[in-house]
């Protein structure tokens, strides 16, 4: 458990072009709400334009990667022995998130690591999900030096790091998951069922914290009504006046 010295962290990360800082400040600006503690709040980018003041911005950790889909594999980074982030419990929090709730807990809860479990859990998808993590800084560099000495072999055996980190940690034994509760997804517990969607908002379901938008509808286009792809003729979502209030 944390004492009173425990150093808290936030941090996220932006890279690319997928997320505009919009998201960065967003992000920020929902801590800064729904944590009470005594926090950082650090971003790691390759374009700190446009993120406000206040962010901690840090440049994005280098990573010698293979050619091919990048599927995540920079977060990876945050349990390098090098990470500059100072020692203490750090929680990982994903652009794409809204926090609806106080987060406090997440700090709070057991574990060296601890995830999001995943809803569909197999060997290709992970059972649990980085979209938002805690763990103990520093406390497993072997996540990262095991990775980085066996990147093309670990490439092939899992689709993407979520299922990496998943496959390794418990292997040895520290694996950890949040309440099922508190990280609900947005488009498989918030979303309404294929026509109600036109006429009933998403939900927060109850005991939520932050829903987790992973995949296709993004927080700006679930405000817009909109979703990408094939996927718009069979799923709708009508713009949450409660989403509005929360990602801000």
């Amino acid at each position: 458990m944390p004492n009173r010295q425990t150093v808290y962290s936030v941090v996220c990360m932006k890279w690319g072009k997928k997320y505009s800082p919009e998201y960065v400040n967003k992000l920020y600006n929902m801590c800064r709400r729904n944590i009470s503690l005594k926090f950082n709040f650090i971003c790691f980018t390759d374009d700190p334009s446009g993120i406000k003041e206040g962010v901690e911005i840090k440049p994005l950790p280098k990573m010698k990667l293979e050619a091919g889909p990048e599927r995540g594999w920079l977060k990876l980074s945050m349990f390098s022995p090098d990470v500059d982030i100072p020692p203490g419990r750090c929680l990982f929090i994903d652009l794409d998130t809204v926090i609806v709730d106080n987060i406090d807990d997440y700090f709070k809860v057991d574990g060296d690591l601890v995830l999001v479990k995943h809803r569909n859990p197999s060997a290709t998808q992970g059972e649990g999900m980085t979209s938002v993590f805690r763990f103990e800084v520093g406390a497993h560099p072997q996540i990262y030096e095991n990775f980085m000495r066996n990147s093309a072999s670990i490439k092939r055996q899992y689709r993407h790091e979520q299922a990496y980190v998943c496959g390794f940690s418990k292997a040895h034994n520290f694996l950890s998951f949040f309440p099922e509760q508190w990280n609900p997804s947005f488009k498989h517990n918030c979303m309404r069922f294929f026509l109600l969607g036109l006429f009933l908002e998403p939900k927060i379901p109850s005991g939520a914290k932050m829903i987790i938008f992973h995949g296709n509808p993004t927080p700006d286009m679930a405000l817009k009504g909109k979703i990408k792809g094939i996927k718009k003729l069979f799923r709708f979502v009508k713009p949450p006046k409660w989403l509005a209030e929360y990602w801000r």
